[in-house]
């Protein structure tokens, strides 16, 4: 990664000033910096585990079975987890007006951490429970314990159904609601700051596209090329905490002056 070219910091900072409707989309990358590791990685969880696809986390108890082994493996790197300075910058942001929200492709609730109200999971959270038969919702914790120590998959204590993480998996459809509001967000956003994110899993990856599409400036910050360099007003190939953080120091002095 190189330093942030600061001829680049001023422009966006000078963009999410004059923003009225600035947008911010993450993925894994903002949070590799609090110690999650991106899925894609080496190392990550993608090498790691086959995947449990949805259709068979809802046919097969083995295969229910082994969608909790993993998920409670995984757990405790997701628990330890605390946002960042970039999550905490975003929050800042948000309190201050100079960001309408966060739609975000990650499911360890580290935004919500740092004091973001207005999250949109596209992928839901890892952070809860949800029942597939009776809609029910849950905390995580007692479950994880729950399968750790009883080595069984819990079942919902509402009515017995089928329990997973509130999690969008292989092959289960992403929440209506959710995608509907971050389309909406992306046609309507001025600004859109893509942050950590490969831009190649869809429908996330095409929101960026939507924003241009409607006027909107956008800027790419993450470790590699992304499929959508091309559109960007503005890249970055640098720690996501330090560009944040020196955009929210020219915003700062811009304050001041």
């Amino acid at each position: 990664m190189t330093p942030p070219n600061r001829a680049d910091v001023s422009q966006v900072a000078h963009w999410l000033a004059d923003a009225n409707s600035a947008v911010v989309l993450t993925g894994a990358g903002i949070s590799t910096e609090s110690g999650i590791p991106d899925f894609r990685s080496p190392g990550g969880v993608w090498s790691k585990y086959r995947t449990v696809y949805f259709d068979e986390f809802m046919e097969s108890a083995d295969g229910r079975y082994e969608y909790w082994r993993q998920k409670c493996e995984m757990h405790p790197e997701f628990a330890a987890a605390q946002p960042n300075i970039g999550h905490l910058t975003l929050a800042k942001w948000e309190a201050a007006g100079r960001i309408r929200g966060v739609i975000t492709q990650n499911i360890d609730g580290l935004h919500q951490l740092a004091g973001s109200r207005r999250v949109l999971e596209l992928h839901g959270t890892a952070r809860q429970a949800a029942c597939l038969d009776c809609y029910a919702r849950f905390d995580i914790e007692p479950f994880v314990a729950q399968f750790i120590a009883e080595d069984r998959v819990p079942n919902c204590p509402a009515c017995g159904g089928r329990l997973k993480h509130a999690t969008i998996s292989f092959g289960q459809s992403l929440p209506a609601d959710v995608l509907m509001e971050a389309s909406r967000w992306s046609r309507t956003a001025d600004l859109m700051l893509a942050i950590g994110s490969s831009l190649v899993v869809t429908p996330a990856a095409n929101l960026p596209v939507t924003a241009k599409q409607h006027g909107a400036r956008l800027v790419i910050i993450n470790r590699d090329r992304t499929p959508l360099d091309y559109l960007a007003d503005a890249i970055f190939r640098s720690s996501i905490g330090e560009v944040l953080t020196n955009v929210a120091d020219v915003l700062e002095r811009s304050k001041q002056s």
